[in-house]
């Protein structure tokens, strides 16, 4: 029998990921049926069972891999950074199952309280990283300093779930770009 390559096995676990990403964001985590992921995915339940422990693994780890993107993004560029991204992928099918995912992610949070457990290590991440970033911002006098970083942290937060929402709600990506550029003035040093 021959054997699978890490590199293989990486590979089909991105792959489920990117079909399970599309279905919960289509069905929602309930919709997306075990039928459901086997034909998004084209594997079988035990290929993909295979990858993943259950259906709420499989969901997890499709939103703990869109966290680590989001994390990584904020490090390096800020959140601002991440909402041009989001914005200029609008259209994208990606993006609309992305956006789908952190929408369920949202609900989830609401609806289920061993998920928001589980969850609360990833959202911590995002928060650190973009509070990180502001602080490293605020040292080279890029950041405007009259107002508390962990404030500024909070509009930003709020500034990106307003988009995401807006995206996710089917409205118009249109000029946005203004928008953002208001965004990042607003944290600037003035």
């Amino acid at each position: 029998m021959p054997r699978v390559s890490q590199d293989q096995l990486d590979a089909r676990r991105q792959e489920i990921l990117g079909a399970a990403r599309a279905c919960f964001a289509r069905h929602g985590y309930e919709g997306a049926t075990v039928r459901r992921l086997e034909e998004a995915t084209g594997l079988s339940r035990g290929a993909i069972f295979h990858h993943f422990r259950d259906k709420d693994s499989l969901f997890l780890a499709v939103a703990e891999d869109d966290a680590a993107v989001m994390v990584s993004t904020v490090a390096r560029h800020g959140l601002v950074q991440v909402m041009r991204d989001l914005l200029a992928r609008a259209v994208s099918p990606d993006t609309t199952g992305w956006l789908g995912s952190q929408l369920e992610v949202s609900r989830r949070l609401r609806t289920d309280p061993a998920f928001a457990r589980r969850w609360a290590q990833r959202s911590a991440a995002i928060a650190e990283a973009t509070r990180d970033r502001l602080v490293r911002q605020r040292e080279a006098g890029v950041l405007r300093e009259d107002i508390d970083i962990d404030v500024l942290a909070q509009f930003l937060e709020l500034a990106y779930d307003g988009l995401v929402l807006h995206l996710a709600m089917g409205r118009p990506a249109g000029d946005l770009g203004p928008v953002l550029d208001l965004v990042e003035e607003a944290v600037r040093r003035r």
